[in-house]
């Protein structure tokens, strides 16, 4: 009799630590998806290791795969990975945030910033204008005796990037 108790206790323990081991496997399996939700940790770079952007060590950069709340690249790039992952992915322009576009890049008259002198204005100055309700953030990229150009281009246009992509999350839909 004590020893039939022994073998049904075994049972129950052995059927436990498989329902464990099933759970855990399938856990640590989930591979991302579009639709998913996903939280990850990211460094952006240059192709010449220059970092522009990270988050490592900060709040994960969540977002939904296919839901075109990131460049096209970035969003393809996680599908496949799996929780605790590590990729490194190459975007090229076209699929990160494009070429640069000449129509984005504007001479205006000083007079357009307050001034009638662009002796006060310098190369480098972030400037905000709005275009169907929306802002558009540019930079100062030369300065005239009269004139300013102004670059609406995304700084990253035209650019190859680098990520270094850590899957930390999946909340699968």
């Amino acid at each position: 009799m004590k020893f039939g108790r022994y073998i049904a206790i075994a049972v129950v323990v052995i059927a436990a630590m498989v329902l464990v081991a099933a759970a855990v496997l399938l856990s640590t399996g989930q591979t991302v998806k579009a639709g998913d939700t996903v939280s990850v940790y990211y460094t952006g770079s240059f192709t010449n290791g220059t970092v522009f952007s990270s988050n490592f060590g900060q709040t994960p950069l969540n977002f939904t795969v296919g839901a075109n709340q990131l460049i096209s690249g970035f969003d393809q790039g996680v599908i496949g990975m799996q929780l605790d992952q590590n990729k490194t992915i190459t975007i090229p322009p076209q699929e990160g945030y494009g070429y640069v576009n000449a129509s984005r890049i504007m001479t205006v008259p000083a007079n357009v910033f307050g001034v009638n002198s662009t002796k006060n204005i310098t190369v480098g100055t972030g400037v905000t204008r709005i275009v169907n309700g929306l802002q558009e953030h540019g930079v100062i990229t030369a300065v005239g005796s009269d004139n300013v150009t102004v670059d609406f281009n995304s700084p990253l246009a035209g650019k190859t990037l680098v990520f270094k992509i850590e899957v930390i999350a999946i909340h699968q839909s």
